[in-house]
């Protein structure tokens, strides 16, 4: 019994070792991971010009090229919408306060008000008159609003900056760390045939599963944007991209959206009814694509049960905030990917999976 439990310790320090270091090294690792991600999505479209001649540190330049291309000209159309939305918030934010104080006054509040006045009145004590519920905000400081939001952009700006040179870098190297893998392994050939296999299969799964959810990510917020176009709601392209970015996360990123397009509608139009109206149409657009589409389509890539899922959403989170939301999935496959060709360590493989 000594050597089970000794090993269970060891096991249980080395997990609890693993995590400290996964969240002291955070601003470290998501950009690492990140780009990782991003490279397994675009090496294909890099290896498909090398296989027509043309030499990959040109390939790799063109793909990043067209990657940034793409990403600055979505940005310049959408800037002008952005721009407007920031200068919305602080108002909107005001009239939901203001709009949320008028609403206190329900009949739980009435009768309590008239529980304290009844009280009053037993002991003998005046009732005082009643006092009109303040609902001016404090003023807004545009200067510290700004600052802050400077400051925000830029440091995103430079992990951006940071993420697409490693991409550039990953693509630029090929297959040069999979020999170096294979090479560190060593022999038996079994055991760098089995290397290869985890490697090429993280790929496959990890590339399906990007293509897979960048298209129907990209689906979701052009028919958001468009519904919501329809129903007149400002600055719909916005939302819409918020939508598709939104949807990426499971289960969460849909919620988010339905809450924040409900309280939208509602500033803008100011009935219960639309916002209903707008959220719904919403939440209806996730539910096709996350119940209807998505499934068949992913197939093997992320063949992992619902519970599993969710808890490695709720443990990244918790690590990294809203980038291990994004990273949680694709961060699982691989490990699920490992965990199947292991032999020690195919319980957790099986617990993963579907």
């Amino acid at each position: 019994m000594a050597t089970p439990l000794r090993r269970l310790a060891i096991g249980l320090v080395a997990v609890a070792a693993a995590v400290y270091v996964l969240r002291a090294a955070e601003a470290f690792l998501i950009p690492i991971v990140l780009a990782i991600l991003v490279s397994y999505a675009l090496s294909p479209l890099v290896d498909g010009l090398v296989r027509t001649g043309v030499p990959r540190t040109l390939a790799a330049s063109l793909v990043v090229l067209a990657l940034l291309a793409g990403l600055g000209g979505g940005l310049l159309g959408l800037w002008s919408q952005a721009v407007a939305v920031a200068e919305r918030l602080p108002d909107a934010a005001r009239e939901l306060r203001v709009r949320l104080e008028e609403r206190r006054d329900g009949p739980l509040d009435k009768v309590r008000e008239a529980a304290e006045e009844l009280e009053q009145v037993g002991d003998g004590e005046p009732v005082p008159e009643p006092q009109q519920r303040d609902t001016e905000t404090r003023g807004f400081d545009v200067r510290a609003y700004l600052w802050s939001a400077s400051a925000a952009a830029l440091a995103l700006g430079a992990q951006a900056a940071m993420v697409l040179f490693l991409v550039f870098f990953v693509l630029l190297s090929g297959d040069l760390y999979k020999r170096k893998l294979v090479r560190i392994v060593g022999p038996p050939a079994a055991r760098k045939r089995l290397t290869i296999e985890i490697l090429d299969e993280i790929a496959a799964h990890i590339g399906r599963f990007l293509l897979v959810r960048g298209a129907t990510s990209a689906v979701v917020g052009v028919a958001t944007g468009l519904a919501l176009w329809w129903l007149g709601l400002e600055q719909a392209a916005v939302w819409g991209v918020m939508a598709g970015v939104f949807n990426s996360i499971p289960y969460f990123g849909p919620f988010v959206v339905t809450a924040g397009l409900a309280v939208v509608g509602f500033l803008q139009f100011g009935t219960i009814g639309m916002a209903l109206t707008v959220a719904g149409i919403a939440l209806v657009l996730t539910s096709i694509e996350g119940w209807l589409v998505t499934p068949p389509l992913l197939g093997r890539a992320a063949r992992m049960n619902a519970v599993a899922v969710f808890v490695s959403l709720i443990f990244w989170s918790w690590l990294w905030g809203v980038a291990g939301l994004i990273l949680a999935v694709p961060i699982m496959v691989a490990v699920k990917t490992v965990c199947d060709h292991v032999d020690e360590l195919r319980p957790v493989g099986e617990l993963l999976g579907s």
